[in-house]
This record gives C-alpha cells, structure tokens and sequence, in this order.
C-alpha cells in the first residue's frame, strides 16, 4: 500500500502475507492478537526519528481486526514545551481527509442517491460544458471540449482531469489562485502566501461554481492526476443529501463511530490537544503552524474535503476498524459491507495507470490507493504533514503514522512506515499461526 510521495509496499511482503494466512484461515483467526505486544520495527522506527531530532513527536497506532490499537508515541506535541504526545493528540491529517470524503460518498452510492457513472453536470450543471487545455499546463486559452462528462467515478479516483494548486503550474496555477481555488490551509504566518491566495472561495458553492469555469487539464477519465475531485466532490454530497457537507459528516460517520476529536475546526476547548505543524529547512525544525495559534482554530472558507480535517489517532483508528469490519464498528453498521467493498476496490476507469503517479503501481478507490496483484486488500492515503494510515481489509489489520512535518518528502517516512508496519505485522500472524 501507498500512500502519496510514498512507495508501495514490496510484492515480497504481500506474497509473504498470502503464503501465511493461507486461503483457509478463517476470518476470526485473523483477528485475535490483542494484547501480544510486538510491533518492534514500529516502535523502533518511532523512537529513531524523536530521538534524532527529525519529528519533534510521532504516534503510530497499530492494531487488529476490532481490537483498540496499540499506540507507540515518543516526544512532544511542541518543542521546547511540556506534553508528551499521545493517542488524543491532534493532528493535521490534511489528505487523508480524502478517504473519509470517498466512503460519505459510498454511502451515497449505496442509498442510490448517486451512482459511480453519473455525470456531475446531473447535479452540478455549470459541469456540462467542460473546456480542456491542449497542452497541459499551457495555455488557458487553447482548448477543447470535453469528449465525455465527468463522473462521480473520476472524482473519487483523480481522474476527472480537474487541476489541482498544489500539482499545477505555468497560467493554470495563477488562475486557481487568483480565483481562491487553494481548498487548503497551512499557517496565519506569511509563509502561507507561498501556498496560495489567502482569499479563498468563501463557499463549497462559490468554489464549485469557480472551478467549473476553469479549464480542464486532461480529458476526463483518461489519466490519473491528484486534482480537486474530493473537494468538489464536497460540494455534490451537500447538494444530493440536503445538508452541509460538514454535518453530512458528522451525522453519518463521526457521530456513528465515535470520533469527538475530528474537526474541520479545533474548538478552543481542545486547543490544548493540538500538536504545532513545523517546516524542514535544512534540517532544522521551525515552526509553521504553532499550535497555540493554529489556523486550525479559525474557520475555514469551506470544509475542504480533500485536505481540512484534523483528527487524534484514536479517532481516525475507528475509521480504519470500521473499514476493515466491513462496515460494522462496535457492534453497530455504519456502512454496508457492500459499499465498503467497493469504496476498497480498483475503480479507476478502464485502461487509465497510476504508473509515475503519487499512486504509483495500484489502483484507486474511493480517495485513497488499493492495492492491486499480491497487494490486494489494502486501502488509505497520507498526508501533507507527514501522516499516514491504511486499513489491510483483506488480512483484517490497519496501521497509522501521525506527525507534523512539510514537506512530507523532506523524509522517506511515507515509503518506511508501511514497510516496517508490514513487517511487524507479519511477524505477528506468523507467530499466531504458529501457535494455533
């Protein structure tokens, strides 16, 4: 599994996994590993990155089938400052956002409120009538139409060919800014200004309706390219369900699953939990989003679906359980194993590749990167900060790396976790097999 400026986990590890779980070991068995410890590559690798000084704090939460996870946390939420970082902690998950704006939109696939093959133009119409860029990242001003609409399906998977601030250059990307297009936010210092325009869309419907006026930058559903999709995609849940895309959330999945500590904003009365954001510059930790005055405590222009959350591991633990439970967590469904099993499973469109892509050698589902071949079963995405999380639905574990750092390629972090995560795992199933 892969998560964005990562690598996937090697066909060796996943061929190892198949050989020893077997075809015939019941599901159950999968699943029965609380309390055995282990996990000493995880710890290892956390320990290794505090103590040098590279991450100020980092919480891995590991765990299996429905049990808690393990959490393995070392440092601070600050440097310099008191408080250790734990379970509750919070963190900017940026675009692991994403796969929990992918299954809201499972679920209403499943209502049959929207299907994968629809045209968004059937609920956005400003849609209707894309105009597509000749050349990449060229001009905005030779285009030609779109051949086909776009769908739910290319939202879900970045293929829509919509443009994205943080991908795009050349005219394209100061049109997006120009426009407020920047669904994302990293400081009040003037650094931000680096990112984008501080003058952002004030609504998911300014925004929706901003975007369509913009030039595509492929034709949809024929390349794989990190875009926009799941903030507009934002903006079409709020409009199928009657609701603000935020509430549609907190009604639907963090309410039903217990997570009170996933905010689009940090309320005052948690700002204490809040860890600060810090930029590498050669190879010094300085502070980019201080916690005491986060951006993250002011409302943001919109909810931003591909990138707003913040969330604790505790929280965002219970999303992976309640993927790898097939749709149940605590003994209540929340979604459908159907839904699940297709929000997991490789829904890019026919003959499109993710090879030299941020999802390089998978498949896309819904928001985040599956695993295709002997990687089959796994599903998540990273974030801009340094975090990572990825539910194994098929082998019944899930794993998550929680830190704050930009940019997230300043350290192979995002390709070393899920290696040494894997590892230990496997480990732990074998072990387990060897006993039963």
């Amino acid at each position: 599994m892969k998560k964005a400026n990562g690598q996937a986990l090697t066909r060796r590890h996943f061929l190892a996994a198949s050989a020893l779980l077997g075809a015939s070991l019941p599901f159950g068995a999968r699943l029965a590993f609380a309390g055995e410890g282990g996990w000493a590559g995880v710890r290892a690798f956390v320990e290794r990155y505090v103590a040098s000084g590279k991450l100020a704090g980092a919480v891995a939460s590991v765990g299996f089938g429905q049990d808690e996870a393990q959490a393995i946390a070392r440092g601070a939420k600050t440097l310099g400052q008191r408080g250790a970082v734990d379970a509750d902690c919070l963190f900017r998950i940026y675009s692991m956002t994403k796969p929990v704006t992918g299954m809201a939109a499972m679920m209403l696939v499943d209502d049959g409120a929207l299907s994968l093959d629809q045209p968004v133009a059937d609920i956005l119409p400003r849609y209707a009538k894309m105009q597509v860029q000749r050349v990449p990242d060229g001009s905005i001003d030779d285009l030609v139409p779109a051949v086909r609409p776009i769908t739910i399906r290319h939202l879900l998977t970045h293929t829509s060919g919509l443009g994205y601030s943080i991908i795009q250059k050349g005219p394209l990307k100061t049109a997006f800014v120009k426009a407020g297009l920047v669904p994302g936010a990293i400081s009040r210092l003037p650094i931000t200004e680096l990112f984008g325009a501080p003058d952002r869309a004030p609504s998911l419907q300014v925004f929706a309706d901003r975007l369509a006026a913009m030039p595509l930058v492929y034709q949809p559903g024929t390349r794989w390219s990190y875009s926009t999709g799941l903030d507009l995609l934002g903006r079409v849940i709020e409009v199928v369900s009657g609701q603000p895309f935020d509430a549609f959330l907190q009604q639907r999945l963090f309410d039903p699953l217990g997570m009170p500590s996933t905010f689009f904003r940090v309320p005052r009365s948690e700002a204490g939990r809040l860890t600060t954001n810090y930029g590498v510059l050669k190879g010094m930790l300085l502070p980019l989003d201080p916690a005491a005055a986060s951006i993250f405590l002011q409302a943001p222009a919109f909810p931003f679906g591909g990138s707003g959350l913040v969330s604790s591991p505790r929280d965002y633990d219970r999303f992976l359980r309640m993927l790898i439970g097939g749709g149940v967590f605590a003994g209540r469904r929340v979604m459908s194993k159907a839904a699940v099993a297709l929000g997991t499973s490789n829904l890019l469109p026919e003959g499109v590749s993710t090879k030299g892509t941020l999802a390089n050698g998978g498949g896309f589902g819904a928001g985040g990167r599956v695993g295709l071949g002997a990687e089959a079963g796994t599903f998540g995405w990273g974030g801009a900060a340094g975090t990572i999380a990825f539910a194994d639905v098929a082998r019944g574990w899930r794993a998550g790396l929680y830190t704050q750092y930009m940019p997230s390629d300043a350290y192979p972090v995002h390709s070393e976790f899920p290696e040494v995560a894997m590892s230990d795992a496997l480990q732990l199933i074998g072990n387990k097999a060897g006993r039963t």
